[in-house]
Protein backbone atom coordinates (compact mmCIF):
# COMPACT_ATOMS: atom_id res chain seq x y z
CA UNK A 1 0.00 0.00 0.00
CA UNK A 2 2.81 2.30 1.05
CA UNK A 3 4.38 1.81 -3.05
CA UNK A 4 1.06 2.97 -4.00
CA UNK A 5 0.61 5.66 -2.28
CA UNK A 6 4.28 6.99 -3.53
CA UNK A 7 3.55 6.45 -6.69
CA UNK A 8 0.55 7.73 -6.35
CA UNK A 9 2.44 11.57 -4.94
CA UNK A 10 4.90 10.97 -7.29
CA UNK A 11 2.42 10.96 -10.89
CA UNK A 12 1.25 13.74 -9.14
CA UNK A 13 3.97 15.64 -8.69
CA UNK A 14 5.16 14.98 -12.21
CA UNK A 15 1.96 15.90 -13.75
CA UNK A 16 1.48 19.41 -11.13
CA UNK A 17 5.13 20.18 -13.01
CA UNK A 18 3.98 19.22 -16.42
CA UNK A 19 0.71 21.71 -16.31
CA UNK A 20 2.63 24.63 -14.94
CA UNK A 21 5.46 24.50 -17.74
CA UNK A 22 2.54 24.17 -20.01
CA UNK A 23 1.49 27.30 -21.60
CA UNK A 24 -2.44 27.94 -20.48
CA UNK A 25 -4.01 28.76 -23.45
CA UNK A 26 -2.79 28.18 -27.71
CA UNK A 27 -2.66 30.40 -29.73
CA UNK A 28 -4.80 30.68 -32.87
CA UNK A 29 -4.91 32.68 -36.21
CA UNK A 30 -6.75 32.05 -39.54
CA UNK A 31 -5.14 31.00 -42.70
CA UNK A 32 -7.33 31.51 -46.04
CA UNK A 33 -6.47 29.16 -48.90
CA UNK A 34 -5.63 30.61 -52.12
CA UNK A 35 -8.46 29.48 -54.91
CA UNK A 36 -10.91 28.99 -52.64
CA UNK A 37 -10.72 31.79 -50.23
CA UNK A 38 -12.00 29.47 -47.47
CA UNK A 39 -10.63 30.60 -43.99
CA UNK A 40 -10.11 28.00 -41.20
CA UNK A 41 -8.53 28.40 -37.48
CA UNK A 42 -5.42 27.22 -37.28
CA UNK A 43 -3.72 26.50 -33.96
CA UNK A 44 0.43 27.54 -33.57
CA UNK A 45 0.49 25.12 -30.85
CA UNK A 46 0.82 22.29 -33.68
CA UNK A 47 4.35 21.97 -34.93
CA UNK A 48 3.84 21.42 -38.63
CA UNK A 49 2.64 24.30 -40.88
CA UNK A 50 -0.40 23.71 -43.36
CA UNK A 51 -0.46 20.83 -46.28
CA UNK A 52 -1.08 22.36 -49.21
CA UNK A 53 1.21 25.78 -48.55
CA UNK A 54 -0.94 27.46 -50.45
CA UNK A 55 -2.38 29.39 -47.55
CA UNK A 56 -1.50 32.93 -46.15
CA UNK A 57 -2.41 34.14 -42.83
CA UNK A 58 -4.88 36.49 -42.49
CA UNK A 59 -5.51 37.55 -38.57
CA UNK A 60 -3.61 38.31 -36.14
CA UNK A 61 -3.09 35.60 -33.09
CA UNK A 62 -5.62 35.25 -30.49
CA UNK A 63 -5.64 33.55 -27.51
CA UNK A 64 -8.63 31.01 -27.57
CA UNK A 65 -10.29 29.22 -30.04
CA UNK A 66 -13.72 31.20 -29.58
CA UNK A 67 -11.57 34.16 -30.16
CA UNK A 68 -10.45 32.85 -33.56
CA UNK A 69 -14.40 31.74 -34.38
CA UNK A 70 -15.01 35.10 -33.77
CA UNK A 71 -12.64 37.13 -36.07
CA UNK A 72 -13.81 34.47 -38.29
CA UNK A 73 -17.34 35.17 -38.48
CA UNK A 74 -16.34 39.14 -38.42
CA UNK A 75 -14.09 38.59 -41.93
CA UNK A 76 -17.02 35.98 -42.93
CA UNK A 77 -19.59 39.15 -42.91
CA UNK A 78 -16.96 41.44 -44.74
CA UNK A 79 -16.59 38.96 -47.40
CA UNK A 80 -13.06 38.40 -47.01
CA UNK A 81 -13.66 34.88 -46.51
CA UNK A 82 -15.84 32.58 -47.93
CA UNK A 83 -17.05 29.85 -46.06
Amino acid sequence: MLRVTALAATAGIAFTALAATSPAEAAFHLIRWEGTGVCQVWDQSIPTKPIPSNYKTVSKPVPTFAAALAVKDDMLKKGTCTL
